[in-house]
């Protein structure tokens, strides 16, 4: 399956008109990077199918459609999430982090938060505070790779054992996940009319006067926000003042406000009402039913803001035994069965992570689609909107996609063509440059990235 054809399925199960997709310009071919999987076309697809979208609601605006092209080169690279901050690269993992042999097979353990690597030594029975990685090593050589995992999960940390596919495919999660669809888009309120726009001139990008408030952390989220602010939309990053983010908040954050919101407060969760009232796009990446308890989910939004377009990112979707569970893209990879079959398809027996974490940025681009998708039918029927994605699901299509006949033997491209380097509020920022080009109206990230709680949490 060719990059346009994958592009086309996204395109049409969201129910877009069919001509726009003679204006997207899809050049490259797999391999791009070391991979069995084919990361290429998923990266590619996704952020094809999230700048259509924004230009396809730019053109229901009233301005002409336009050329959208996407090198598949360009964007897997930007896919890895590479960036440097002062000329320095940031070590994305925690040195806890990464797969455990266990008595019976392998565990993955996701330690970059200080509370989870903590969490995650004291079920090992060891002190965080003296603990080293070989004590680690050492204590899960004593664990069976499920129990650990079942442990893990009833204390609320993240960690999954190593599974094949076919072992994935056997359990109830995943039966799940192969019954639901890549992503979904759901009518959730009747009685809402069309929103009332902001006028677009021809010269403005797509998305120019619309309103996001994104709530998410790592990493899909953030990368969708990041994509609708490329194409025009005013992004708001809400962080609580509490909780930790991750160094690639300084790459995600490019083009957004950033603003402190703390919804465990009367007064948080009334800032949040206020800023609510006037956006068209709400995103936000809690376990199911986690920010509905704060008083923001899907129906009480659509209750505040009669035509909202709601986006909901879990890690293993609404259905099955895991819906609650916690979960990130390199735990994911691990227990539907990719680390084993990249392992597999190398021959060396060991498991083996995909070169970069494409259930994040393809769920991400998929969250900025999904956004301008509702959007667009919002305008066209009226109604509150909801859609759903999960990195599962998202895993689930990439499996779909098949496999590439020598992809491992592909070499890592030059990064250097495609970086873009600006002042943020972090430090001096090199990343990569979007790898979405539109024609009329190149796509920019106009405020530069600065740090949670940098603005006021006001509306431009």
């Amino acid at each position: 399956m060719n990059a346009s054809e994958v592009l086309a399925g996204i395109w049409r199960h969201a129910g877009l008109p069919e001509e726009a997709l003679s204006f997207a310009r899809l050049t490259g071919a797999e391999p791009v990077l070391p991979s069995s999987f084919a990361v290429g076309t998923a990266a590619q697809s996704t952020v094809a199918a999230a700048a259509l979208a924004a230009c396809e609601l730019g053109h229901l605006r009233g301005t002409g459609r336009q050329q959208v092209g996407v090198d598949m080169l360009h964007a897997a690279l930007e896919c890895t999430g590479w960036f440097s901050l002062d000329g320095q690269v940031p070590d994305p993992w925690d040195a806890f982090s990464g797969l455990y042999r266990c008595a019976d097979g392998w565990v993955r353990v996701h330690a970059n938060f200080a509370h989870h690597r903590d969490g995650a030594l004291r079920l090992m029975r060891l002190d965080p505070a003296t603990a080293t990685r070989s004590d680690a090593e050492a204590a899960m050589a004593g664990w069976r790779a499920h129990d650990f995992e079942d442990a893990a999960a009833a204390a609320g940390l993240v960690a999954t054992a190593l599974r094949r596919f076919d072992e994935w495919d056997a359990t109830p999660q995943g039966q799940a996940i192969a019954a639901q669809p890549l992503f979904t888009i759901e009518r959730i309120g009747e009685d809402a009319p069309p929103l009332a726009l902001p006028p677009l001139r021809d010269d403005q990008r797509p998305l120019s006067g619309l309103r996001v408030l994104d709530l998410t952390r790592v990493l899909a989220g953030p990368v969708g926000g990041r994509a609708l602010a490329a194409y025009g939309a005013d992004v708001m990053l809400v962080n609580s003042p509490n909780l930790p983010n991750i160094s690639a908040i300084a790459d995600t954050s490019r083009g957004k406000l950033s603003v402190h919101a703390d919804l465990q407060t009367e007064e948080g969760r009334s800032a949040l009402q206020w800023l609510v009232a006037d956006a068209h796009v709400f995103v936000q990446g809690y376990r199911p039913g986690g920010i509905a308890a704060r008083g923001f989910g899907p129906a009480e939004l659509a209750r505040m803001r009669p035509g909202i377009v709601c986006v909901s990112l879990s890690a293993y979707g609404t259905q099955g035994p895991w819906a609650g569970r916690r979960g990130f893209d390199s735990l994911v990879q691990t227990a539907m069965g990719f680390n084993h079959a990249e392992g597999e398809a190398a021959g060396d027996g060991k498991p083996k992570p995909l070169p970069m974490q494409i259930l994040d940025e393809a769920t991400g681009y998929l969250i900025a689609f999904g956004a301008a998708a509702a959007l667009w039918r919002q305008q066209q029927q009226g109604g509150s909107w909801h859609v759903q994605v999960s990195l599962a699901q998202t895993g689930q299509w990439l499996r779909s996609l098949g496999r590439v006949q020598g992809g491992l033997s592909a070499g890592r491209p030059e990064l250097k063509p495609y970086v873009e380097v600006s002042d943020s509020g972090f430090g001096r920022l090199a990343a990569l440059r979007h790898s979405a080009q539109l024609q009329r109206t190149p796509v920019a990230w106009v405020r530069p990235s600065m740090p949670p709680g940098s603005d006021l949490p006001v509306w431009p």
